[in-house]
């Protein structure tokens, strides 16, 4: 659904009821021949400003990516009003007031714009125009957003977008990207590839807990491509829960949980065994690394099959386990999970397949006190986890994270 919010910067202050009554008297008294993007009302007196729209009145296949500018000559601008559908459309005026600049446009849609300005000696003039704006030959669209509407979430969260179609202007589309949260972060957009994107905050400075963040995509009107366009802005508000952090040490088989910097809970732990070589990496061993957690299962349902061995198989490691109270840390099958058979093990050597084998009634602490985007940070080990693998984003430095953003800079959330 398109969000058209307006933001109409005058001289003064005028809102309501007044602006409604500053539109129709503008639309009254502008010009309505077409003047190749220049409208002045015919009847300003010698010395009046002079108003220049763009687009001008009639034009049919306006770009939606220019949207509206208004400049004035001799003086400076009292207002500008732009609607669709009766509805105000965002701009900021320039410090001089001598131009005003809407956000894009919605592609396909008419547009009606009243300006008013006024010279030094106080003589005035006002110009309208109505146009329409090309139509988009496609749309681009965003057809997923983690996390989820309203969900909270540990202070790890990263954003993840996901497009309908490729995106070949990635600096516009990035541009129309906006991250506000309550208490300041700075994050910045990496391109997975050419129709996903994600938002995190630099290494080491996670998300401050308990605040709100939202993101918007102002879209409508941006060209991602040739004959592409960008139809509704999209609105996503979420919550960062308390600060958990889990820390994991394969080699002391300890595992230690803090809420807001206090510990919390802790219990002995068996990692992975190690002994499963694949394509020349360790398989059974548990990646050292940021991991977060991902989600939730109850119960998960764990076979070899991932590393391309039947669970029959058992002469080559083929297993097929049901395990309760299972939270996700990897896409390579990694999880803090409840394991009764291993607590022998646990606490003094590592026997599992790669996941953090934890006492039943530790997992299921553990698993109701998680949130989606809790660091865990795991040592001791020497397979390193790749920051391709689940959401182990905070694994790549800062300077080649910042490398896949198409504008190349930081974010600052409350800027």
């Amino acid at each position: 659904m398109e969000v058209d919010v307006g933001r109409t910067l005058t001289a003064g202050v005028r809102t309501g009821a007044g602006l409604t009554a500053m539109a129709l008297a503008l639309a009254a008294c502008g010009g309505g021949e077409k003047h190749s993007g220049t409208n002045v009302d015919g009847k300003a007196e010698a010395g009046s400003p002079q108003l220049t729209i763009t687009p001008g009145n009639g034009d049919g296949k306006a770009a939606p990516e220019a949207g509206v500018v208004v400049k004035v000559a001799g003086g400076t601008l009292d207002q500008v009003v732009v609607t669709r559908k009766g509805k105000p459309v965002e701009g900021e005026m320039s410090a001089d007031k001598t131009t005003w600049q809407s956000r894009t446009l919605r592609p396909g849609s008419q547009y009606q714009v009243q300006a008013s300005a006024r010279s030094p000696k106080g003589k005035t003039a006002t110009a309208s125009s109505a146009f329409g704006t090309v139509k988009a030959g496609s749309e681009l669209e965003i057809t997923d957003v983690t996390p989820n509407s309203g969900e909270k979430v540990g202070i790890g969260m990263p954003i993840m977008v996901t497009f309908n179609r490729d995106v070949d202007d990635r600096k516009a589309v990035e541009k129309s990207l906006q991250v506000r949260s309550e208490k300041p972060a700075v994050g910045a957009w990496k391109w997975i590839d050419d129709s996903h994107v994600t938002f995190r905050t630099k290494n080491g400075q996670y998300w401050q807990a308990n605040q709100k963040v939202t993101f918007t995509a102002r879209l409508s009107g941006v060209k991602a491509g040739k004959r592409t366009y960008g139809v509704d802005d999209f609105t996503r508000a979420f919550k960062i829960g308390d600060a958990h952090m889990v820390t994991v040490n394969t080699k002391t088989h300890r595992l230690v949980v803090k809420k807001n910097g206090v510990k919390v809970n802790g219990w002995g732990i068996s990692a992975g065994r190690g002994g499963m070589i694949r394509d020349g990496v360790d398989v059974y061993q548990t990646t050292s690394g940021v991991h977060l957690t991902m989600g939730k299962e109850n119960p998960a349902i764990m076979t070899s099959e991932w590393m391309g061995v039947k669970p029959e198989d058992k002469a080559h490691g083929g297993y097929k386990e049901v395990i309760p109270f299972a939270v996700r840390i990897s896409d390579s099958g990694e999880y803090i999970h409840s394991m009764a058979s291993t607590v022998w093990a646990q606490g003094e050597e590592n026997v599992s397949h790669g996941c953090v084998n934890s006492p039943p009634e530790k997992a299921e602490w553990y698993y109701g006190f998680s949130y989606r985007g809790d660091p865990v940070v795991i040592t001791g080990t020497d397979r390193d986890l790749p920051w391709s693998n689940g959401w182990g984003f905070y694994q790549q430095s800062w300077a080649k994270w910042l490398r896949g953003s198409a504008l190349g800079q930081e974010v600052s959330t409350t800027g």
